[in-house]
Order: C-alpha cells, then sequence, then structure tokens
C-alpha cells in the first residue's frame, strides 16, 4: 500500500480497496510485461495466453475465441501449440503481451520489455505496444535504454526512488 496519495484507474479508487479486490482490480485492468516473459514452460503459447481467461472464470468457447483472435493479432498462431523452450525471444515476448491483453485491460506495465531481445526483435515489440497505446491502452514502460526511453510521449526519470525530470 502506498504511504501517501490515492491511485483512481477507471473511476475506482483503488488505494481504499481490500486485498482481494485489489487483486481483481489487476487481473482485469492491468496488463503486466516482464523482461523476462514469466510465461509458464509446461504451457503452450495458446495455454499461457488462455491461463488469464480461465483464472477469471470465463466460459471454454469464450476462451478460444478470444485466445485465437488475439495470437492472430500479434502474428504468433503459427506458433500456438509450441512450449516457450521453442520459441525465439521476440516470440515468446508476443506471447508474453498476448496474455497481458486477453482481458483488454485498461493500462500496460511494461518492465524492460526489450531488454532480453535483439534490437530487431525489441523493435517488433516496441511496435506491439506503441500500437496498443494508439488504441487507448495506457502504456507504463520502465527502460533503461534511452532511445526507447525517447519514443515515449511523456517521460519521468527516477532516481533513488524520487521523480528527478518529468516531461508531462
Amino acid at each position: 500500500r502506498p504511504d501517501g496519495g490515492t491511485y483512481e484507474l477507471d473511476n475506482i479508487m483503488t488505494t481504499t480497496l481490500d486485498d482481494k479486490q485489489q487483486a481483481e482490480v489487476r487481473r482485469h485492468k492491468i496488463g503486466f510485461v516482464f523482461q523476462f516473459f514469466h510465461l509458464v514452460p509446461r504451457l503452450t503459447a495458446e495455454q499461457n495466453v488462455e491461463l488469464p481467461l480461465v483464472l477469471a472464470g470465463v466460459e471454454k468457447n469464450e476462451r478460444s475465441r478470444r485466445v485465437r483472435k488475439t495470437l492472430q493479432a500479434f502474428s504468433i498462431e503459427d506458433r500456438a501449440r509450441h512450449r516457450p523452450d521453442q520459441l525465439s525471444g521476440g516470440q515468446r515476448q508476443r506471447v508474453a503481451i498476448a496474455r497481458a491483453t486477453i482481458m483488454e485491460p485498461s493500462v500496460i506495465l511494461a518492465d524492460e520489455p526489450t531488454g532480453n531481445l535483439d534490437r530487431a526483435s525489441g523493435n517488433d515489440v516496441v511496435e506491439i505496444l506503441e500500437e496498443l497505446n494508439r488504441q487507448s491502452i495506457t502504456l507504463i514502460m520502465v527502460t533503461h535504454d534511452p532511445e526507447l526511453g525517447g519514443r515515449a510521449k511523456r517521460r519521468i526519470k527516477m532516481v533513488d526512488g524520487r521523480i528527478e525530470d518529468d516531461t508531462g
């Protein structure tokens, strides 16, 4: 919990919610993308993308429809039955982004999303994230890459846990 201030997401005052309610907001309103992907190793790409829908209790036919649509949107439908160890780094990150967006979140939190990728794959991932942002999804990205940071509409520089500069 924050030690000061408030945070509102989609007209929900999150700082007043109990732990269960906060988990519900995270599950439905926030997608997470990590540097190290955090895919479940024994699950296929399709199953990794489907996982948030299973946890949310979405009906099987609806899950299948949404997973198919999402895999197509990220150009990884041909990798649907592959496990993470059978995918390239760029493909793993596409699966991770697909999983992060399957619940149609309002916000995506991306922690060094290109940190484990070669330059070309990293650029592809950034273009995907920027397109999601153009579709009115708020994108909050943490990076140490000045070139990547320079692409942001707004940049907040933090040093030792404090805001040093804010272009907004």
